[in-house]
């Protein structure tokens, strides 16, 4: 765990929940290591006519909740990929990855990249990362190719954009990293508000 030198030895420790190595290769960035990664099981179904932007708060303040650690910081994250109103599923099959780049080729949408922190005295902190990316106009064959590399599996609106999508994207506005899974500017803002120590 990264920190100045004259942090106190037992200052309380980070654990990511989350069990994504996207995330935790994104915590190394800031030059932190989660003293342990423990995956929230929650049930990530939206409520009816839940707002994307709401949705993703709640999933990241429910898995930051559900991680029993006592004495620790607790890190989670949530990130949706929503086209208009519509949340789009995270792609476990090709059928469905087919279907969220055929719905995005050619438009903009949004990436919520939300991140929740509890403190050890349980309070909780939260905050929300919004990008808008643009996919180019996909032809049939640029699709089938993308399906063919297996990228899409188990990402949000089928498609991770810190692998050969990022060749399909016209531009994006926001942050980067929200889009990858952890926003790098904001995980460090809400770290730094609660005390946590980091460079």
């Amino acid at each position: 765990m990264a920190g100045d030198e004259t942090a106190d030895s037992a200052a309380p420790p980070l654990v990511l929940a989350s069990a994504s190595p996207r995330r935790r290769e994104l915590l190394l960035r800031l030059g932190l290591i989660p003293a342990a990664i423990q995956s929230a099981d929650i049930d990530e179904t939206p409520a009816p006519r839940e707002l994307p932007q709401d949705y993703a708060r709640r999933m990241a303040r429910e898995k930051a909740l559900a991680v029993h650690a006592a004495g620790a910081f607790v890190l989670a994250g949530d990130t949706v990929v929503a086209c208009g109103r519509r949340i789009l599923p995270k792609a476990e099959d090709q059928a469905t990855a087919r279907a969220c780049l055929a719905l995005l080729s050619g438009r903009r949408h949004r990436v919520l990249s939300a991140i929740a922190l509890r403190a050890p005295d349980g309070s909780l902190r939260e905050r929300l990362s919004e990008t808008v990316v643009r996919f180019k106009p996909l032809s049939r064959g640029e699709i089938d190719g993308y399906i063919a590399g297996g990228e899409w599996d188990g990402k949000a609106g089928g498609y991770a954009i810190q692998g050969s999508a990022e060749g399909l994207i016209a531009w994006i506005s926001g942050s980067h990293s929200g889009v990858v899974g952890l926003p790098l500017f904001e995980t460090r803002a809400l770290l730094k508000a609660a005390g946590f120590a980091i460079a």
